[in-house]
């Protein structure tokens, strides 16, 4: 990673000049500290092998973490809520209901939605549903690359829930996808890469983490919950976005410090995510504009 340096700036933002004269702007990272201040109400229809982790995620960042699925509350409950995560990775019929009620619920507070596209392309019944509710845009959609691809229409999915697309492939399907939906792109992978379509293109890549982040259950659900939690606190969903995959990745990477085995990572990746600071993210992460994709929209 290049070394950093604080730029002086009137605004304070948290711009910093790297060891190659390039001033990148990481104001996005002022996320953070709202999430804690605003300690935001989540409600997660998620997938059932990650429920547990994705709430202890929610908690540790300062959020508050409601497991409401069932068709006959989610509604009402997405109308209270402070930002709504739609994980498509273990549904059922009742669940596809109540993820539908929930969308309605939020769509109708104006609250935050992310839709968490769990094996796109691989799976009939779960690519149609994402179809279904992809017209009443999310805020964002958090996936690996080979779901972004599938979703967009580019692509058949990956080995399961494992991605065997390279995250820069998906740039041009998640500038489509952003285009049709209006949602804020996060691409997962070894760099995460960020996008949103619109009147000035935006992508940005991002190196955090820690390859351990694919040996544990739960680290990219739950990636998907503090995606909500962000965006419910911050008024820049694509800021939001970004902020939240850095605190993930650098979570991943004081963790592996800590521990090269999966069960004792997975706690301490858990404990980072309570303990890091704002400047402690900023130190673990590498963000980079990406160039000339204004003729890609």
């Amino acid at each position: 990673m290049p070394r950093t340096v604080a730029e002086k700036n009137p605004s304070n933002l948290h711009l910093v000049r790297t060891s190659e004269g390039i001033v990148v702007d990481l104001s996005f990272l002022r996320a953070h500290d709202a999430v804690r201040d605003t300690a935001p109400l989540i409600q997660c229809l998620t997938n059932k092998v990650v429920s547990n982790i994705s709430a202890n995620a929610l908690l540790a960042i300062g959020a508050s973490p409601a497991m409401v699925d069932t068709p006959d509350e989610s509604q009402d409950f997405a109308k209270i809520a402070s930002g709504v995560l739609i994980n498509c990775g273990t549904p059922n019929s009742e669940q596809y209901d109540g993820m539908r009620e929930a969308i309605a619920g939020a769509t109708a507070a104006g609250n935050p939605w992310v839709l968490d596209p769990v094996g796109a392309g691989g799976l009939q019944k779960r690519t149609e549903f994402m179809h279904e509710v992809l017209p009443q845009r999310p805020t964002a959609i958090r996936g690996n690359a080979s779901e972004i691809i599938a979703l967009a229409g580019t692509g058949a999915g990956g080995r399961g829930v494992e991605s065997t697309d390279g995250v820069e492939a998906a740039l041009e399907p998640a500038l489509k996808l952003s285009r049709e939906t209006g949602a804020v792109i996060g691409v997962s992978g070894p760099t995460d890469l960020i996008v949103q379509a619109g009147e000035r293109p935006r992508a940005v890549s991002l190196e955090s983490g820690h390859p351990m982040l694919q040996n544990v259950i739960g680290t990219g659900c739950s990636l998907g919950a503090l995606c909500a939690a962000y965006l419910a606190a911050w008024e820049d969903p694509f800021a939001a976005i970004i902020a939240a995959h850095a605190h993930v990745g650098a979570a991943g990477s004081v963790a592996a410090e800590k521990s090269s085995a999966p069960g004792f990572f997975a706690v301490a990746w858990l404990d980072a995510l309570h303990e890091l600071s704002t400047d402690g993210i900023k130190k673990r992460i590498s963000a980079s504009e990406v160039a000339d994709i204004a003729g890609l929209s």
